[in-house]
């Protein structure tokens, strides 16, 4: 019998980051874990996002997210906080936000339906 991981098709993390109004809009697809989540850390490092950052992060087409995606998230809250910025999410799957919600990070970073929402906050 073959597992279920025999069937899982590994989709890389994508990220793109754009800027609209002001706000960095930091677009994620793919899968988000401990190999593949240098590009997302590099997008929301905070000496690349400049005075005051203000952050959406675009999780629509995020199919997966371990701990290292999640203190990749904490981390940049932290450091946008400390600089007197934000840091929001947008369109997270309920799978993901769900996760995302047994530990709490939806307490301390804001979630949004969707991009236009997050962008209006």
């Amino acid at each position: 019998m073959e597992s279920e991981k025999a069937h899982h098709y590994w989709e890389p993390l994508r990220v793109a980051s754009t800027a609209t109004d002001g706000v960095t809009v930091v677009s994620v697809s793919g899968e988000i874990d401990h190999d593949s989540a240098g590009p997302l850390a590099q997008a929301l490092a905070s000496d690349r996002l400049g005075e005051r950052p203000r952050v959406v992060v675009d999780m629509r087409r995020v199919t997966f997210m371990d701990s290292t995606g999640i203190n990749i998230l904490i981390n940049a809250h932290r450091h946008l906080t400390r600089a007197a910025g934000w840091l929001r999410l947008a369109g997270t799957p309920d799978s993901i936000l769900r996760t995302l919600q047994i530990v709490g990070i939806d307490m301390i970073i804001a979630c949004h339906p969707n991009l236009r929402d997050a962008l209006a906050a």
